[in-house]
């Protein structure tokens, strides 16, 4: 407030107010911008002060500090009360009402013209859609202050203290309503600047000889009444505080991470390419956002179609970057749920001279354990947006991965799977624990799409095979109806692809898990990608003459809903010489990314088309230092 008086700005737009702490008749526990509110001409705008503060002694101490208190109506008629931060209503009366931006800036104006050292308050009430009401919020302030209490928190310490409990009470639906409320008073404020510039402009300000109470009666002629104008506030917002607002078209639910990058350095011709285990060595060491949730909702974000990355990070200081840089990017963040209890993750690659991976370090145990956000945040959030395509990572562990799977068939959304690593795709083909948790399987199949390596793929295969998935009897029906060939198989897999690939089981692998995937697009490296996909009946490339060559069954002719199995193998857009990669960890998530942007579209292009431009934009991010590269966005008009 004192820096915002010193430059010349009458209008302080705010989250919250402090206040007098319970008890503070007693132990003098005070808030200082209470005090210096009483002694800074500038108008505070907040939503109140947070109700586990003593609300009412709060107003009796700025009335004596000679502070003025006005609640904007926000489209109620009759008296209205004090807001409560969280929630619309306090149970204490406001002194004032305040109809509109107009009237506000009206007093603002009024109270300059007088002279006076004392600010004012404008209290704006949290938009109803986010608003908690007023019972649940006094029933969980009741629980954090009870908890402080117990904690032996004193001073300073009880208010981080009660903040943290409230989000973990709330489910972190207390740091949605935050953010919803900080964007109403910025909105707020932004308005009642401009009306006060206005008035400071006007032939009434600058004549002298004009009364005071004759400037009055003008500034408050035809009012109008206010209406909640918060659905059609965007256009006041910087773009990374849009996109919550947005319909997204696409849901990841996956890793937010801060990366790091090392990439070997040899210090003498000759010498390996690889790093020297056991000991230190030269490398060039880059920081970036990362994670492959983020990855992927990065790379749909550039092409255009509107993403929410759901996530989990630490609240810690890895935490805070990340969110900032999140939303530097242009990416809402109000779906990614910060606890105490747990670290923001972090992935560290080592790479050899080549830039290929050598060896990952991993922490994302923030995603791991049970999610109460799951039932309080994400699905909430499933249900409002009803995206076109759910996007799962599985640094999730098991019990939520299926949980996803659940929510994501409940929506009727369609859902893919990306593994990875080795030991994470495994996770998929854990047995399931309950029925509710059962992997579908086709024509009821949970997922739609999965995106493995040649490694995952086989871990994926393993994990499945060791589960017993490939001995259910709705597996067998499903292989039985694709119409493989019973003997010569490898013949025609060696014809579709190449002799390596089918040594290294790729082929078989995929086509056993189309019961319970039916597009696998198997990422190969150099080798550029395996599709391997059951069509349907009808599929106008059963009858081409065009895709025959890639026709590795056909089913019955009656059968309901398979008509075939189609596998082609995509050779890479371009072979990156080895001094041009400069990084190869986002290239897989790039790929996935732009397949499901191409995807949502309204007229989609097909996956075969789609496919061949998602490895262009992959060879550009191993061009690039970023985790993906901004320059995909060129590819846009190919979708």
């Amino acid at each position: 407030m004192v820096l915002a008086h010193l430059a010349g700005i009458k209008i302080f737009a705010t989250g919250g107010l402090g206040g007098v702490h319970r008890g503070g008749q007693v132990s003098m526990d005070i808030s200082a911008d209470l005090t210096e509110l009483g002694r800074t001409p500038v108008t505070v705008i907040s939503s109140g002060c947070k109700s586990f503060l003593d609300i009412s002694r709060t107003l009796e101490y700025l009335e004596t500090q000679g502070v003025g208190v006005g609640t904007f109506a926000d489209g109620r008629d009759g008296s209205v009360e004090f807001p409560a931060f969280w929630t619309r209503d306090s149970g204490i009366r406001s002194p004032t009402i305040i109809s509109d931006e107009r009237e506000a800036a009206a007093i603002t104006y009024a109270q300059s013209t007088l002279g006076l050292s004392s600010g004012l308050l404008f209290a704006n009430p949290i938009p109803a859609r986010f608003s908690v009401t007023k019972s649940q919020m006094d029933a969980i302030m009741a629980q954090a202050v009870l908890d402080a209490e117990t904690s032996c928190s004193a001073g300073s310490d009880v208010t981080p203290f009660i903040l943290a409990r409230i989000r973990e009470l709330t489910g972190g639906q207390s740091v949605i309503a935050n953010r919803a409320l900080v964007e109403a008073n910025v909105v707020r404020g932004t308005k009642v600047a401009c009306e006060l510039a206005k008035l400071q402009t006007s032939p009434a300000a600058s004549h002298k000889g004009k009364s005071s109470a004759s400037i009055n009666n003008t500034l408050f002629t035809a009012r109008k009444p206010f209406r909640d104008e918060t659905a059609s506030t965007e256009s006041f917002l910087p773009n990374s505080l849009k996109v919550e607002e947005q319909q997204a078209d696409v849901f990841v639910a996956g890793s937010l991470a801060i990366d790091l990058a090392c990439d070997f350095i040899p210090t003498r011709r000759g010498e390996s390419k690889s790093p020297e285990l056991q000991t230190s060595n030269p490398a060039k060491i880059t920081q970036g956002l990362g994670g492959v949730g983020q990855n992927v909702a990065s790379a749909i974000q550039y092409l255009g179609t509107t993403v929410q990355l759901c996530s989990v990070v630490g609240d810690d200081a890895a935490g805070k970057t990340a969110k900032s840089m999140l939303m530097a990017k242009g990416l809402s963040s109000s779906a990614v749920v910060e606890k105490s209890s747990c670290r923001t993750a972090q992935y560290v690659a080592v790479n050899d001279a080549r830039k290929d991976l050598v060896l990952a370090m991993a922490d994302m145990a923030a995603l791991e354990g049970k999610h109460s956000e799951m039932h309080t945040v994400w699905k909430p959030h499933l249900n409002r947006h009803m995206p076109k395509w759910l996007v799962v990572d599985a640094n999730w562990d098991f019990c939520t991965l299926k949980e996803w799977f659940k929510y994501g068939r409940e929506a009727k959304v369609r859902i893919a799977f990306e593994p990875v690593s080795v030991a994470k795709a495994r996770r998929l083909f854990t047995p399931a624990v309950s029925d509710d948790f059962e992997l579908g399987i086709l024509p009821d199949h949970g997922l739609s799409l999965a995106t493995p390596n040649s490694a995952e793929l086989e871990s994926m295969h393993t994990a499945a095979h060791e589960a017993g998935f490939f001995d259910r009897d709705d597996w067998w029906q499903i292989i039985d109806a694709l119409g493989l060939p019973s003997f010569g198989s490898t013949d025609k897999f060696m014809s579709m692809t190449d002799r390596q690939i089918v040594a290294l089981g790729i082929p078989q692998q995929s086509v056993k898990l189309l019961p319970f995937i039916p597009t696998v697009l198997t990422k190969l490296g150099e080798g550029g990608v395996l599709m391997t996909q059951v069509m349907k009946p009808g599929d106008d490339r059963l009858t081409s003459r065009k895709h025959s060559q890639y026709l590795l069954s056909r089913a019955d002719i009656d059968h309901p809903t398979i008509g075939g199995v189609y596998m082609r193998l995509f050779r890479p857009a371009e072979i990156v010489p080895e001094e041009d990669v400069v990084s190869v960890n986002g290239a897989g998530d790039t790929f996935l990314g732009i397949v499901i942007a191409g995807l949502t579209k309204e007229n989609p292009k097909s996956l075969i088309e789609l496919i061949d431009i998602a490895q262009q934009g992959s060879v550009m991010t191993l061009k690039s230092k970023e985790a993906v590269s901004p320059e995909i966005g060129k590819l846009k008009g190919l979708l």
